[in-house]
């Protein structure tokens, strides 16, 4: 027999495998959240609760109505504008929705990432967690821009706050206007 405790194996959560990159031929920004939320994985959409902020602020930022419009119309939207979006994850354990209960963190692919958007000049990071891969795009000579959490689990500053923060994308020319 074993010394593996059975009940300990079937407590510990499923490994999470989080969502493909979205990018276009002309993307110059990269988008990082940490990993999906339950809601998003359950979706398979990128930022999919009804109280996250995402799709909100972007819409303000590209002056588009994002929220209104079908999620594969956001995605083309933000293609069009040279937006990518991706997470910091590639897979996890995690039970809901929280970054702290992220466990057994497993990064993705940026190498390959990298090499498919060479016009990439810009990465902005969704919340601290995500910004914790700062310094590796740092390195590469990419500008970096630690942003306020849209999660609704992040209520500390208002959604005004929040896109003040959000509108440097827009100030530095990421996001054309």
């Amino acid at each position: 027999m074993s010394g593996a405790d059975p009940a300990a194996a079937l407590a510990e959560p499923a490994l999470l495998r989080g969502l493909d990159p979205v990018i276009g031929p002309a993307s110059r920004l990269l988008i990082l959240g940490s990993f999906p939320g339950a809601a998003s994985l359950a979706q398979a959409r990128y930022y999919a609760h009804p109280r996250n902020q995402f799709w909100p602020i972007l819409g303000a930022l590209l002056d588009e109505p994002l929220p209104a419009l079908a999620y594969e119309a956001r995605l083309d939207r933000l293609r069009a504008r040279g937006v990518a979006l991706w997470d910091l994850l590639g897979a996890c354990r995690r039970d809901g929705s929280l970054d702290a209960a992220i466990r057994d963190p497993r990064g993705n692919d940026f190498d390959a990432l990298l090499a498919a958007m060479p016009g990439l000049g810009a990465v902005a990071f969704n919340g601290a967690t995500a910004a914790r891969g700062e310094p590796a795009f740092a390195a590469r000579g990419l500008a970096t821009y630690r942003l306020p959490s849209t999660s609704p689990a992040h209520a500390g500053l208002s959604f005004d706050a929040k896109l003040e923060r959000w509108m440097a994308l827009r100030a530095d020319g990421w996001i054309p206007a």
